[in-house]
């Protein structure tokens, strides 16, 4: 009796189990479509502000200044002495953290991410007198603080200019009436994430920092000019910082029981 052999190649075929691919959740896709946004109108947003040929060069915003700003600003406003002209003193970076004392973690991360972002370990500050609305004791840690001189105050203030402020969400350009009226110019963050060296996906909790830039010109218009010449973005349509004037104080009349003119 002749046996029967089957035609159909299935038998040769070794069994395998077909596992369906793992679709992610909505909130899952929903989470990387904005992430995608925000990058591509991060990366849309950047504009070059510094030169082909000074890019590879070391302390390249020093150099700079020296070569081209100290000679605009000294035909500009008339400087006979070459000493006279404004140049950077110093910056300092300012984090505050109000549960430093609680959260000795998050102290360590907030100094690990300066010390990246500038090159400097920053400095623990303490408080100066006691507040007992909250809960803060003489003596206690209540942030860290930076103050960067020489060639790191130049690096971090290239970077600062040219990778940090194009990342920022929703950038129109920097605040000119930012300065104190002595040729000083703070400008504050609301979060690390904006510098390169700080990795969104080690990054915790959002903490805001302050940079304060002080320079030796005896005017904000003079300092408005040389940031401006360093690359700083102001705002577009803006000439130089604005003063408000001032409010007439009212005088109390105790006749009328209220002030006066």
């Amino acid at each position: 009796m002749a046996s029967t052999i089957s035609t159909s190649p299935l038998h040769l075929l070794p069994s395998t189990t077909i596992s369906r691919p793992s679709i992610p959740p909505p909130a899952v896709i929903a989470l990387r479509r904005r992430v995608a946004r925000l990058v591509v109108r991060a990366t849309a947003t950047v504009i070059p502000t510094i030169e082909k040929a000074d890019a590879e060069t070391v302390h390249r915003l020093k150099n700079r200044y020296f070569e081209k700003i100290v000679p605009a600003l000294s035909e500009e406003f008339g400087y006979t002495n070459v000493h006279e002209v404004p140049k950077l003193e110093k910056i300092v970076v300012n984090c505050g953290m109000g549960d430093a004392s609680q959260n000795k973690k998050g102290l360590e991360s907030v100094i690990g991410e300066l010390a990246r972002i500038t090159g400097q370990k920053p400095v623990k500050t303490t408080a100066k007198n006691a507040v007992a609305n909250f809960k803060i004791r003489e003596g206690q840690t209540v942030g860290v603080m930076i103050t960067l001189r020489k060639n790191l105050m130049y690096s971090f203030l290239d970077r600062l200019i040219n990778l940090a402020l194009p990342r920022v969400r929703d950038f129109q350009g920097v605040n000119p009436n930012s300065f104190d009226g002595n040729g000083n110019f703070s400008m504050g963050f609301r979060e690390q994430s904006v510098f390169p060296e700080i990795s969104y996906d080690a990054f915790g909790t959002q903490r805001g920092m302050d940079v304060c830039i002080s320079t030796t010109a005896g005017t904000d218009k003079e300092a408005y000019r040389l940031l401006a010449l360093m690359g700083m973005p102001f705002k577009e349509g803006t000439t130089g910082p604005t003063v408000a004037p001032k409010k007439k104080k009212k005088r109390f009349d105790p006749k009328k029981g209220k002030g006066g003119s």
